[in-house]
C-alpha cells in the first residue's frame, strides 16, 4: 500500500490529552468548536483529526461513558443525528458509503473514552478500506474550516 503522511494527525496520535472534555461544548462556539447541527439532547461536530474528509461525529450534551447511561429520549435523539448527518453528507459530499461506529472504551480504541461518541464517516469506493485509515494516516481533500462552511451553510 502507498502511504502518504499527513503530520497533524500524529499530534493527537501521540499528544497529551486535554484535560477538558473536548465533547461538553461551550456555548455561542459553534464555528470555533466545528458544531455542524445541534438537536435537543445531542449535536454533531466535525472531528479535527479526521479518519476520512467528512468525519463527523455525534454525542449527547450529557457527559456519559456509554449508551448504556442515555435515557431512551436521548438514545432516539442521537440516532436521529446520526441519519440527519448522513443524509446531509450525501447530499454535499456524495460519499458512496459510511463507517457508522462507537468505540467503546480504551480497549475498543476510543481516544475520548468518558464521553460516549457515533462516528459517522463518509467512504468512496477505492479510498480504501477501514481498517488502514483507522489505524495509519489520510490526506484529505478539503480543509475543516471549507468543510464546515459547506455543511453550515
Amino acid at each position: 500500500m502507498n502511504r502518504l503522511w499527513a503530520p497533524w494527525r500524529s499530534k493527537f496520535v501521540s499528544g497529551k490529552k486535554k484535560k477538558q472534555c473536548i465533547f461538553c461544548i461551550k456555548k455561542n462556539r459553534d464555528k470555533e468548536t466545528y458544531i455542524v447541527k445541534k438537536s435537543k439532547f445531542s449535536f454533531a461536530m466535525l472531528n479535527i483529526y479526521p479518519y476520512n474528509n467528512g468525519h463527523v461525529m455525534a454525542c449527547p450534551y450529557r457527559h456519559i461513558k456509554d449508551l448504556k447511561g442515555l435515557s431512551d429520549k436521548e438514545l432516539l435523539d442521537i440516532m436521529k443525528l446520526v441519519q440527519d448527518m448522513q443524509r446531509l453528507l450525501e447530499k454535499k459530499l456524495r460519499p458512496h458509503g459510511f463507517n457508522i461506529g462507537i468505540n467503546t472504551g480504551a480497549a475498543a480504541g476510543a481516544g475520548y473514552k468518558d464521553h460516549v461518541h457515533i462516528h459517522i464517516v463518509p467512504r468512496w469506493n477505492g479510498d480504501t478500506n477501514f481498517m488502514p485509515v483507522t489505524s495509519g494516516t489520510k490526506v484529505l481533500p478539503q480543509s475543516l474550516r471549507k468543510l464546515y462552511e459547506l455543511l453550515t451553510c
